[in-house]
């Protein structure tokens, strides 16, 4: 008896901006989703994918957490929709640390690579997301009369406005009620783990190939996402690293400097490979 073909891994839920030149990816942080950069991908000169990673937006959800399992997905995807070319790989935060991923497992596919305001290592624990995901998992979403309402009732959640709108994205009416896009369940189990937490980890590269395309490393400079000892990390898996640092941004750099973005972008883009 023959053996039994393997189920096809369901495609990530991707949209495209640009019709010409170079292949440019973007991928989101926690609790974000591709469209996040849209008005990034629209001021440059490429044709971009904006990728919801697993367990976000309209993508699939997964049984466990994975930093791998999540860079093979979006690398497998990459491949589905560009074939052989290949791709400047842009990533912010959670997005930051699978872009990094995808380039030391998948150096063939990615010819430069953009981390935003994230760095190699662990950051602990996610206990500055557990008072998100409280929030989140409390909203009674059988009662929401409609999106006002829900924002009424998130007005508590976090003084700034514009972090009430980000989670808020996620809420969705469908034809039976709301719902959360995000896999909450498992990020919820995640953040419980405390010191364990894979997502606030990274996995410990042993025995990998450094990358050896340009790369940037663009910050915020009132963000503590990353720090001077974190250089040294960054440069021994990509040696030819450049540091950007958005004055006055904190870690959403892309939303808070979109003009230090977009000019890094695009250097990026013209640079020599």
């Amino acid at each position: 008896m023959g053996d039994v073909p393997a189920e096809p891994t369901a495609r990530l839920h991707t949209l495209t901006v640009g019709e010409s030149g170079p292949r440019i990816a973007f991928l989101h942080g926690l609790f974000g989703q591709g469209r996040n950069w849209m008005q990034i991908a629209k001021s440059l000169p490429a044709r971009a994918l904006l990728v919801d990673l697993p367990d976000h937006g309209r993508s699939p959800w997964t049984d466990e957490f994975s930093y791998t399992s999540y860079a093979d997905r979006v690398a497998e995807e990459l491949r589905a929709v560009g074939g052989a070319d290949r791709w400047t790989l842009v990533g912010h935060s959670l997005g930051g640390k699978v872009s990094m991923l995808v380039a030391l497992r998948h150096p063939d596919l990615i010819e430069k690579l953009a981390v935003v305001d994230i760095a190699p290592k662990s950051y602990g624990d996610l206990s500055r997301f557990e008072g998100y995901i409280r929030a989140m998992q409390q909203l009674p979403l059988d009662q929401l009369t409609d999106r006002a309402d829900a924002e009424r009732r998130f007005a508590d959640v976090d003084p700034d406005p514009g972090v009430r709108a980000f989670l808020l994205q996620n809420l969705r009416r469908e034809a039976d009620g709301w719902s959360w896009q995000p896999n909450l369940e498992l990020i919820a189990a995640d953040a419980e783990a405390g010191a364990d937490s894979r997502i606030a980890g990274f996995p410990e590269p042993s025995e990998v190939t450094p990358f050896e395309g340009p790369v940037l490393w663009l910050v915020g400079g009132e963000s503590r996402y990353v720090s001077e000892e974190d250089q040294a990390t960054m440069r021994a898996l990509f040696p030819r690293v450049r540091t950007v640092t958005a004055k006055g941004a904190g870690h959403w750099v892309h939303s808070e400097a979109p003009a230090v973005t977009i000019a890094s972008l695009r250097a990026l883009l013209e640079k020599d490979a």
